[in-house]
């Protein structure tokens, strides 16, 4: 076995085992789960990126010249991004599912390690070390960002299931204390013009349950609130759209290099800019206050779906300009 396999090997394990771990972490808590889910999503990642170096300097060939690099890198960017955010907003139980998916990504990417191949004449270029990692950054971004949106729904559902008619204590901004059915509270009134009273204003159902001692509710008020993970989404999502807009513009300089023009329609194009298209409504939405939360989560779910066809849909079934076999 040698450094580069040595390097894959560790990486994968470090995702399977830590997203065990951090899932087990988001269920049940626990000091020591998170220490050793963070260790391993650490460890994981600067593997692989270590593994992308060990197989540039072996070969002497850029490691993003297949589908094999391209999904190393997003895996570790994907992991990358997740650490970053989740040390400044406290969310490691998002650990769990992102290196979840890191793993499924880079166990698929395995099936199409092509050894160390030549590129083919139209991507031997400069613009693919820089085109390319931008796409690719960008995609996990949006990964990422997918995964908070999934909880903010689980929060905002369990929201729904729990206690639909409650009674809560409410306060409006220019009343005194008043009781309100939950419905009437979420509904008419509204988050912004009324104030629960030592509970949090986004989630009043499940904090009453939760004081009845109901479990469900106790275990979904150790989530953020809904706020905060929407505020997650459109920030994580805020540093994936430039990525990918970078990365359509440099796209179209290299085809203007490769092909003698910057637009074609090709697949691969048109699905990119769909994504784009999703993803910039995203961030107009949600600067609309009937948009942002439940319906923007939606949408970015809907966003991702998009980029999967783009990146993995695109690239196997569906022949085009952007289709190479080495």
């Amino acid at each position: 076995m040698n450094l580069d396999q040595l390097l894959l090997f560790t990486a994968l394990t470090a995702y399977m085992v830590g997203a065990i771990v951090l899932i087990a972490y988001f269920f049940n808590g626990g000091e020591l789960l998170r220490t050793i889910g963070v260790g391993l999503a650490v460890v994981g990642c600067a593997s692989q990126f270590g593994e992308l170096g060990a197989r540039w300097a072996d070969s002497h060939i850029w490691p993003l010249t297949n589908l094999y690099g391209s999904l190393s890198l997003f895996a570790a960017m994907g992991v990358l991004i997740f650490l970053i955010f989740a040390w400044k907003y406290k969310v490691w139980f998002l650990g769990g599912f992102v290196l979840l998916i890191a793993a499924v990504a880079l166990g698929y990417a395995t099936t199409w390690n092509e050894g160390y191949m030549p590129a083919v004449p139209s991507l031997q270029s400069y613009w693919i070390k820089i085109h390319v990692p931008l796409v690719i950054s960008a995609y996990a971004a949006f990964m990422v960002a997918f995964v908070v949106s999934l909880l903010y729904l689980l929060r905002y559902y369990g929201e729904q299931l729990i206690g639909r008619s409650q009674t809560v204590v409410a306060a409006a901004a220019n009343a005194g204390t008043v009781s309100v059915p939950v419905d009437r509270y979420s509904s008419d009134l509204g988050i912004s013009d009324v104030r629960v009273v030592g509970l949090r204003d986004d989630t009043p159902r499940t904090v009453a349950a939760a004081a009845r001692g109901d479990v469900w509710a106790m275990w979904f008020q150790t989530l953020p609130s809904l706020a905060k993970l929407d505020i997650i989404t459109y920030r994580i999502v805020a540093i994936g759209l430039p990525l990918l807009t970078i990365g359509i513009i440099t796209g179209a300089w290299w085809a203007k290099e490769a092909w003698g023009a910057y637009w074609q329609w090709d697949p691969k194009e048109t699905a990119a800019l769909v994504s784009w298209i999703v993803y910039a409504s995203f961030m107009h939405l949600h600067t609309r206050n009937q948009w942002r939360g439940f319906r923007c989560a939606w949408v970015n779910i809907a966003g991702f779906a998009t980029i999967v066809f783009c990146y993995l849909g695109v690239n196997i079934w569906i022949s085009g300009m952007h289709s190479y076999k080495m």
